[in-house]
């Protein structure tokens, strides 16, 4: 025992030395711990008292995350490295899950639901592993920081399928909440069952990857080297199956199957965070992964580029064409989000290296848009009970700043001017542009050619809105229901938020040092 107690209490000292590197998620941690006991205990007297620690939680972890702005540490032997793109992925991330959490708690009052506090732990547990996700060089950690975020989702997305009060009042609410269970049940069980298979399959990759090269960094030399000397084939096939879970996260095609019916089923403000927040810590995971490999001399550095640039054309053609046969909102917006995971993948391929400008402006857009398009359709969902494109119609003259501001979100995803979505666009064509001319390569004209006609098709489901909304006339308006402001004020900020950053992109591409 004695010859092992240097080793143990070096061991202590590296994590003593490295618990500044994990301040922000300590924050965490302790703001989970306290909504527990919130939830068990306060919220009988102050029923938002789990909320407001959330929300503090959040605000007090974006504090200290900012607090290691250009101070690049790494932590836990080498597992965790804080950097810029680490620092600015978790403040995004962060400032976009305080609309998100007043989405989730409209949406449990709606419901009626007495005692909603778990979700708000649910919800932080989750923000935990897309924080580790963001700065973890080590497949170990990537593994659980993936697990940690799918387990917390598949919680979020079956969180309210319990609850027997319905949504709506009236003489088929029975039915309608019937109908409504039924689909969530089915959604969280199909994203049950994909997201533990894409996670067996990921595990096996990461045990043969271990096995080639005795080492989980994907960052060190040494890692790369065993990958090199490994046969190929096999080291291909490892590093494919690790693609799995980064894929079944991300939602690309083939691992997007899950999307459209677990986004339709899930309770909208759910949705609204499986499209935004562990995508970008996905994304971010993804541009280490593209920066370590493309660097080397591996020869599936070279496979990374082409395999990237497959799978994004793939993904935007059949997210974006399948959205034109989609007659509700919400799988509308599925698989609008599926195209537009193929254009952040092309945002990482065209990312140089230690400059994420253009990554981090396009995200943060993206996020936002997205934002605001699920406040809308959840508070129309609430004011006419139906999420159908049809019964849109002729709610334009109802409510005309809501959809006015639905198609001004509508004209950003497609990436017209003047919103922040065309700078984003503009940006992510131009480095892609430019990538090509170095280069030469076919691939990447065909992605920008790919990119500039899915644009162009997008522009025909995203009209469909407005399309309902202002030109037809309504047969007969569906009955209306009492609804909350706070969607409504979520999504109003979100289009003028887009509109300011596309007039004056400075404001945001500034705070990007």
């Amino acid at each position: 025992m004695e010859e092992f107690t240097p080793q143990i209490s070096s061991l202590l000292d590296q994590i003593i030395r490295s618990i500044p590197v994990f301040k922000p998620e300590l924050g965490l941690i302790i703001a989970f711990l306290c909504c527990i006991f919130s939830s068990l205990f306060l919220d009988r007297y102050w029923r938002n008292s789990t909320f407001s620690i959330a929300c503090l939680g959040i605000v007090g972890t974006a504090y200290a995350v900012y607090s290691q702005l250009g101070q690049p540490q790494s932590g836990f032997f080498g597992m965790l490295q804080v950097d810029t793109l680490a620092v600015y992925g978790r403040l995004i991330m962060l400032v976009l899950l305080l609309p998100i959490l007043v989405l989730i708690r409209e949406y449990a009052n709606d419901k009626g639901l007495k005692n909603e506090g778990d979700i708000y732990s649910i919800l932080l547990a989750a923000t935990l592993g897309m924080n580790l996700l963001t700065l973890s060089t080590n497949w170990l950690m990537v593994f659980i920081a993936i697990e940690t975020v799918s387990i917390s989702s598949y919680v979020l997305v079956g969180y309210f399928t319990n609850e027997n009060k319905p949504v709506l009042s009236g003489k088929d609410e029975t039915q309608t909440t019937a109908s409504i269970n039924k689909k969530q049940s089915e959604a969280t069980m199909k994203y049950v069952l994909f997201g533990s298979v894409c996670a067996a399959v990921m595990l096996y990759g990461l045990s043969l990857i271990y096995g080639f090269t005795g080492n989980l960094d994907f960052s060190s030399s040494s890692h790369i080297q065993g990958l090199i000397s490994a046969p190929k084939i096999m080291s291909s096939v490892a590093i494919l199956f690790v693609f799995v879970g980064n894929g079944f996260k991300l939602g690309f095609v083939p691992f997007h199957l899950w999307t459209p019916d677990v986004y339709e089923g899930a309770p909208t403000p759910i949705t609204t965070f499986l499209a935004t927040v562990p995508k970008i810590a996905a994304l971010i995971l993804f541009q280490r992964l593209f920066e370590s490999w493309t660097s080397t001399l591996f020869y599936f550095s070279e496979l990374t580029l082409l395999f990237i640039t497959v799978v994004a054309i793939v993904t935007m053609l059949m997210g974006n064409l399948i959205a034109l046969r989609q007659s509700d909102a919400k799988r509308l917006m599925a698989y609008s989000s599926i195209g537009h995971t193929g254009f952040l993948l092309m945002a990482i391929i065209s990312s140089p290296s230690s400059d994420y400008k253009t990554l981090l402006f396009y995200i943060t857009v993206y996020a936002i848009m997205t934002i605001g398009a699920f406040a809308i359709i959840q508070f129309l969902e609430k004011y006419i009970g139906s999420t159908a494109l049809v019964d849109y119609s002729g709610l334009g003259k109802h409510k005309p700043l809501l959809f006015t501001t639905f198609t001004l979100l509508g004209i950003s995803l497609i990436g017209l001017p003047p919103t922040a979505g065309f700078i984003g666009k503009l940006l992510v064509f131009t480095s892609t542009f430019d990538r090509y001319q170095n280069t030469q390569d076919v691939a990447l004209l065909l992605l920008l050619i790919t990119g500039a006609l899915t644009s162009v098709i997008s522009l025909f489901y995203y009209f469909k809105i407005p399309l309902y909304a202002f030109l037809r006339k309504e047969e007969s308006l569906p009955p209306t229901y009492t609804t909350r402001l706070w969607p409504y004020l979520i999504a109003i900020v979100c289009g003028i938020t887009i509109l300011l950053f596309g007039l004056f992109p400075h404001l945001l591409s500034g705070l990007f040092v």
